[in-house]
C-alpha cells in the first residue's frame, strides 16, 4: 500500500507588508478645513466674544484646544448650545487665535503679544503660548522691557523674566530713569537691583534708582526702605558714599534704615559680589583657533590677559553680539559644530546648540552677529563658481535655518557687518546680504585696487579695509555706496624688508590697527585720527606672546571673571595693573 503524501506546507510569501503615508494628504487636510471655514460650510456652533459672532466647527475646535475639547465633550451646558458666549477674551485676539486654529499661521507683533498670550493661555494652546513667550524674550527695547518684565512676573514666564532681567541689567541707567521703572513692585525692584550683571560704573547709581522709586510714592513706600537697603552693595561704595547715604533725608526719616546700613557694613558685606559694570572694560579679544587661547588687550588702559580654553573643543570662529555676548563655534567632530556662549560672571562656556558643519574641502568658517542674530557661513573655494552657504540661528526655536546662497567667482572675500547687513568684500566685488529680505545684492566694488582684501571692520555705517601689509587702506560708505582711500600708517612702511600682518579693530569707538610681525619688538598698535587724517602710534608695551594670526573681536569684558580663569592657567595681569 502506497504511503500517503505528507501535508503540504503553507506557502509563505516573500513580499512583506509596508506602511505608507500620504504627505500631500497631511499637508492638504488643514487647507481643506480652512476652506470650509471660509465658505461657511458645515459649521455647527457660534462662539460669541464681546458681542462679535464667530461661526465654527466643534470638531476642529476640540482637536485644536483642550479647553474646547472639555467644553464640547462633557456634560457642560455649552456642549448642547448652538451659541456659546466666551468671557475674558478680546474679540480681535480671538480672531487671530481662530485664524491660527484653521490655518496654522500666527501673526505676532509687540503691540499685541501680551493679550495674544493671555488668550492662548486661557484656551490652552501651547504652541501659541510658547511662540508668544519666545517672541517677548527676543524682542525687548527700552520702552517695553519693564512692562514685559512685569507681565512675565505675573504669568511666571521664567524665560521672558530672565531675558528682561538681563536686558535691564545691561541698560540699567537708562531703565532706572524711565517712568515705567517707578511702577515696579517691591519684589520686582529688589530682584533687579540684586542682579550681579548690573552694568553700572558706580554703586551709587543703584542707590539713586532706589531713591527715585521710593520718592515716586513716598507715603506708601518709605516703610519698605529697610528691606531694600540690604541689596545695596556697600563694599563697592567709598566711606564717603556710605556716609552720604546715612545722612540722606529718606534714611534719617525712617528709624530702621540707618540700623540696617550699619549692620550690613559692620558684617563687612562679604557675601556681596562685584557688579559687571564695575569690573568690565572694553577690550580687543584675540580668540585663537589653533591654540584655543583667549587673549584680551586695551592699549590705552595698558591692560592685558591671556588664558587657555583647553576645556572646550577646537575653536572655529568667534563673534560678539550687540548685547555684548561672546559666542564661539567649536568643532565637536568633522561633521558637527558646537555653539557656545561665554558666561562672563562665572567664567565658563555654556553650550547653546549644535549645528551641522557646512560642506567643503577647503572652507573658511565664520560666525557673525548681524542685527542681534547669529549667522554661520562657509566660503567653499575648491571649485568655481564658489558657493557661500549661510545659516541663521533662531534663538526662539533653538535651531539653525537655511538662508539664501551666493555664487561668486572670487577666490577670497572678507566679511564685515554694518547697518544691519552682512557685507562680503574683495578687490573686485562687493556683495551685501539683507537679513530682512533674505537676499544678496551687488554693491559698488573697489575698482582701483588689485590688493588682496585681508582685514575689514565696520564703524557706524562705514567699513574700513586694509591689505595684508597695511600699504593700502580704504573705506566704504554703506549709505552712499561709495569708496574712498585713507592714508596708510607710515611707521609700517619704514622697514621695507619686514613683513607685517594688519588686523583692524574698533575699540572705544576709535579705529585701530594691530600690526603683527614675527619679531615681537616691532609689533605696534596704531589709532586713526579722523580729524587730522593720520595714523598715530600708541605708546604701549605689547606682550611677546600676543597672537598675530587672527583678527580680534571687541567686547566689554568682566575682568574679575576672566582673570579668575587665568589664575587656573596662567595669570598674566591684574585688573588694575599695567599689562605684563
Amino acid at each position: 500500500m502506497a504511503a500517503a503524501d505528507p501535508t503540504p506546507e503553507p506557502h509563505v510569501s516573500a513580499v512583506r507588508p509596508r506602511f505608507y503615508q500620504d504627505e500631500s494628504y497631511l499637508h492638504g487636510f488643514l487647507g481643506t478645513v480652512s476652506d470650509l471655514q471660509k465658505a461657511g460650510v458645515l459649521q455647527d456652533v457660534v462662539l460669541e466674544v464681546e458681542g462679535r459672532r464667530f461661526p465654527c466647527h466643534r470638531l476642529v475646535l476640540s482637536a485644536a484646544s483642550p479647553y474646547f475639547r472639555a467644553m464640547f465633550t462633557s456634560d457642560m451646558a455649552e456642549s448642547r448650545q448652538k451659541t456659546v458666549v466666551l468671557q475674558g477674551l478680546d474679540a480681535g485676539m480671538f480672531g487671530d487665535i481662530l485664524s491660527y486654529i484653521y490655518s496654522g499661521n500666527l501673526h505676532v507683533s509687540l503691540d499685541k503679544v501680551q493679550p495674544l498670550y493671555q488668550a492662548a493661555d486661557l484656551l490652552q494652546l501651547d504652541y501659541v503660548r510658547d511662540t508668544c513667550s519666545s517672541y517677548m524674550a527676543m524682542n525687548m527695547e527700552r520702552s517695553t522691557c519693564v512692562d514685559l518684565y512685569k507681565f512675565a512676573y505675573v504669568f511666571s514666564l521664567d524665560n521672558v523674566r530672565k531675558a528682561c532681567l538681563r536686558w535691564m541689567a545691561r541698560h540699567f541707567t537708562e531703565v532706572a530713569s524711565s517712568e515705567e521703572f517707578c511702577g515696579l513692585s517691591l519684589n520686582q525692584l529688589t530682584e533687579i537691583i540684586s542682579h550681579d550683571e548690573l552694568d553700572v560704573k558706580e554703586e551709587t547709581t543703584v542707590w539713586e534708582a532706589v531713591v527715585r522709586w521710593v520718592q515716586h510714592s513716598r507715603d506708601d513706600r518709605l516703610h519698605h526702605l529697610p528691606s531694600i537697603l540690604p541689596h545695596i552693595r556697600y563694599n563697592l561704595l567709598t566711606s564717603d558714599d556710605t556716609a552720604a547715604i546715612l545722612e540722606h533725608p529718606l534714611v534719617r526719616e525712617d528709624p530702621g534704615s540707618s540700623e540696617v546700613i550699619k549692620n550690613v557694613v559692620q558684617r563687612g558685606a562679604s557675601n556681596m559680589k562685584p557688579r559687571f559694570g564695575i569690573g568690565a572694560e572694553e577690550m580687543a579679544l584675540f580668540i585663537q583657533a589653533r591654540s584655543n587661547r583667549m587673549q584680551g588687550i586695551n592699549p590705552r588702559l595698558e591692560k592685558y590677559f591671556s588664558c587657555s580654553l583647553a576645556e572646550i573643543p577646537p575653536i572655529v570662529s568667534a563673534t560678539v553680539t550687540s548685547d555684548n555676548e561672546i559666542y564661539v563655534l567649536t568643532a565637536k567632530s568633522k561633521d558637527q559644530l558646537f555653539l557656545l556662549l561665554y558666561n562672563q560672571m562665572k567664567g565658563v562656556w555654556e553650550q547653546k546648540s549644535v549645528v551641522e558643519r557646512l560642506p567643503g574641502l577647503l572652507c573658511h568658517q565664520y560666525l557673525l552677529a548681524v542685527d542681534g542674530h547669529l549667522y554661520y557661513f562657509c566660503c567653499d573655494w575648491t571649485n568655481p563658481p564658489q558657493i557661500i552657504t549661510l545659516k541663521k540661528y533662531d534663538r526662539n526655536m533653538i535651531e539653525w535655518q537655511d538662508c539664501s546662497q551666493l555664487k561668486t567667482n572670487i577666490s577670497y572675500m572678507e566679511p564685515a557687518v554694518s547697518n544691519g547687513c552682512l557685507y562680503l568684500l574683495s578687490s573686485t566685488e562687493l556683495h551685501c546680504y539683507s537679513p530682512k529680505e533674505d537676499r544678496w545684492f551687488k554693491r559698488a566694488p573697489l575698482t582701483d585696487s588689485t590688493d588682496m582684501f585681508w582685514t575689514s571692520i565696520a564703524l557706524g555705517t562705514e567699513i574700513f579695509h586694509s591689505d595684508l601689509d597695511f600699504t593700502s587702506v580704504s573705506v566704504y560708505d554703506t549709505d552712499a555706496n561709495r569708496w574712498q582711500k585713507l592714508p596708510a600708517g607710515k611707521s609700517a612702511l619704514e622697514a621695507e624688508d619686514r613683513k607685517y600682518r594688519a588686523n583692524l579693530f574698533v575699540l572705544e569707538n576709535q579705529l585701530h590697527v594691530y600690526l603683527n610681525t614675527q619679531e615681537p619688538e616691532y609689533r605696534q598698535v596704531l589709532v586713526y585720527d579722523r580729524c587730522e587724517g593720520v595714523w598715530r602710534e600708541m605708546d604701549v608695551t605689547l606682550p611677546d606672546n600676543l597672537v598675530w594670526i587672527c583678527s580680534p573681536v571687541v567686547a566689554r569684558v568682566y575682568l574679575p571673571g576672566v582673570l579668575g580663569r587665568c589664575a587656573n592657567t596662567q595669570r598674566t595681569a591684574d585688573a588694575g595693573d599695567r599689562a605684563v
